[in-house]
């Protein structure tokens, strides 16, 4: 590298940071604690497998609250000198954990279910809508006290689904037990199971896909990487762009690192101000680090595979 290459480490004032949720996650697991608690004890009360296991079920959504709740508030740590960007990653974890526990959930339902078309249980109806329609109500108070960010962050999502999904259990653990009750054919539980896994498959499969991809440090897919680099070329005396990379900092934040060949030499700091509420504003971009280059031959350059715009 030559002496007239430039790091500038500019931070946006456009910060997408995460609302706070621990309000919410405190409430919801309260909630979901204590309606685990009664349902549990209305299941050895009616020795209804059925209930035991929605019960078990919820429990397993109590711990998805908690990792969600961990990850967002791990986010919020500041900056160290071995963590550098803080622990910011910890909510994309936390989410992919989610997707994954509610996948496993399925599998677990999924596998009773086939035991149940095997072997129908006699269930008590009337005991199981009363249980069922206390866990609707508490799954869904739970989901909308997340539905305001579940647009904006894929951990608040998986929390939203996680609530969301049990909500669409209890109902259907309901209706079931409606149609039970009124005509006494077992074979309905175990076929409103197969409909509550599709879906619940088919909403957490976009969460999981979404936050393996994060994992990844793929570009979010809020961001077009194509346009951005399309508006780095455009700026005043850059005559090329190459190093461009765009990753997921957090659920919420992203970051760009690019060296920007201007043989005119450095614009200035008005420039690189400028360019970073660009990125902020237009393409959600809130870590920017640009590298300038005269482009006399002495650029620095990252060999190997996946530098596509070397």
């Amino acid at each position: 590298m030559a002496a007239h290459h430039d790091h500038d480490h500019k931070h946006a004032g456009h910060h997408h940071a995460p609302a706070d949720f621990g309000r919410a996650f405190a409430i919801g697991t309260v909630l979901n604690l204590a309606f685990v608690a009664v349902e549990g004890a209305a299941g050895v009360w009616t020795n209804s497998v059925a209930l035991l296991a929605d019960a078990g079920h919820n429990l397993s959504d109590v711990l998805g609250l908690l990792i969600a709740w961990g990850g967002a508030e791990l986010a919020k740590r500041p900056a160290s000198a071995r963590f550098t960007y803080g622990l910011r990653g910890s909510s994309i974890l936390a989410a992919l954990t989610n997707a994954v526990l509610l996948l496993v959930a399925v599998g677990a339902i999924l596998l009773e279910t086939i035991q149940r078309f095997s072997e129908p249980a006699t269930v008590p109806g009337g005991t199981v809508m009363l249980v069922a329609g206390a866990g609707i109500v508490v799954n869904l108070s739970t989901a909308l006290m997340f539905a305001s960010g579940r647009k904006g962050d894929i951990n608040i999502r998986g929390a939203y689904l996680h609530m969301a999904a049990d909500a669409a259990v209890s109902a259907g653990v309901m209706i079931g037990g409606a149609l039970i009750l009124f005509t006494g054919a077992a074979w309905i539980d175990p076929v409103i199971s197969l409909i509550i896994v599709g879906v619940i498959l088919w909403s957490t499969w976009g969460l999981f896909t979404e936050s393996l991809t994060m994992v990844l440090q793929a570009v979010p897919a809020n961001i077009d990487p194509v346009a951005v680099e399309r508006a780095l070329a455009a700026l005043p005396g850059v005559t090329r762009v190459h190093d461009l990379h765009i990753w997921p900092m957090s659920t919420t934040e992203a970051a760009l690192t690019a060296h920007l060949v201007m043989p005119q030499g450095h614009p200035g700091d008005a420039f690189l101000t400028d360019l970073q509420h660009r990125l902020a504003h237009d393409h959600g971009i809130d870590h920017t680090t640009v590298q300038i280059e005269l482009g006399d031959g002495a650029e620095c350059r990252m060999h190997g595979k996946g530098h596509a715009h070397d």
